[in-house]
């Protein structure tokens, strides 16, 4: 069994190492270049292993088009997560206002209205509008955003703002399974490979409310998601590091993505959270990188 290190509070030896640094708002964190050096060397690990995808590469912006927002169910299932920018579009009068709020102290942001754009809640959601039409064989892409979801905790793992790198599949129901079960083992070989205390098992989405109780026991019902799980500020409660998901034809429906046969297109994904699998390699190898194992360390080029 892997030797965990770092004390009862992991998070803050990490800050105190300095690896990551604290903003005044939970879940809000700087990283520092030894950090990025580890998160870059992961991304390179995981395109080497996904070359035999062939997948087309992209990178989208943190920012989704609010119309696009509003085809998916995320205002359904997830409404305390979502992020909405707001922007400043009034007159002199409404700017005198608006300052005159701010410096006493008041809440300024009443006078703001939505912009045109929404935080990317999952990195693979600006890629479907992108598809709306007839599919002409199967795709898939490799993506990589930065994300929000509104949850600020103290545990250092939850970030509200994070990187998601994914590969997504899009195609008939066969090819959509057939590539998260695919990911279900690759992603945990390769982090096994890496010598984290990983373990695989069902999971689902954090769905809200009364509704969501529902979604939940149909996902799992379904066997649409797995988790690999690593501990990383508790052992009693692994923290979630990648995930392997099958849509089955709710993008192709939402976004008019279409088989030739007319039939909407089945979608499934692989994420890894890079700012948590970095954690979870300190948690597990040690803070200072050259106590890390050769092997490892080689196959993060560090």
């Amino acid at each position: 069994m892997c030797e965990l290190h770092g004390g009862e509070d992991f998070g803050q030896d990490v800050l105190d190492a300095g690896l990551l640094v604290r903003s005044s708002v939970r879940g809000v964190v700087a990283r520092s270049g030894t950090f990025e050096g580890v998160v870059e060397g992961f991304e390179a690990y995981v395109t080497r292993h996904g070359a035999d995808q062939q997948a087309e590469v992209l990178r989208f912006p943190p920012l989704f088009p609010r119309a696009d927002y509003g085809r998916v169910n995320h205002i359904h299932n997830f409404p305390d997560l979502l992020g909405s920018v707001h922007t400043f579009l009034g007159s002199e009068r409404d700017h005198r206002k608006l300052v005159l709020e701010f410096e006493d102290g008041q809440d300024w942001t009443r006078g703001l209205v939505s912009a045109e754009t929404m935080l990317i809640p999952a990195a693979c959601y600006p890629l479907y509008p992108l598809l709306e039409g007839e599919l002409t064989g199967t795709r898939c892409v490799d993506l990589r955003s930065w994300v929000f979801r509104h949850e600020p905790s103290d545990d250092l793992p939850r970030m509200q703002c994070f990187r998601q790198r994914e590969y997504v599949r899009v195609g008939t129901a066969d090819q959509a399974w057939a590539h998260r079960e695919l990911w279900r083992e690759r992603a945990l070989e390769l982090l096994l490979n890496l010598g984290l205390p990983a373990v695989s098992q069902p999971a689902n989405d954090p769905f809200f409310g009364r509704g969501g109780r529902l979604a939940k026991a149909t996902q799992r019902e379904q066997d649409l998601k797995y988790e690999v799980l690593v501990p990383v500020t508790s052992t009693d409660k692994p923290t979630a590091i990648s995930s392997q998901n099958c849509h089955l034809d709710a993008f192709g429906t939402a976004f008019g993505i279409r088989l030739p046969d007319g039939s909407p297109a089945h979608t499934a994904c692989v994420g890894f959270g890079l700012e948590r699998i970095a954690l979870a390699l300190f948690k597990t190898h040690g803070l200072r990188l050259e106590d890390w194992p050769t092997s490892v360390r080689a196959e993060l080029g560090l």
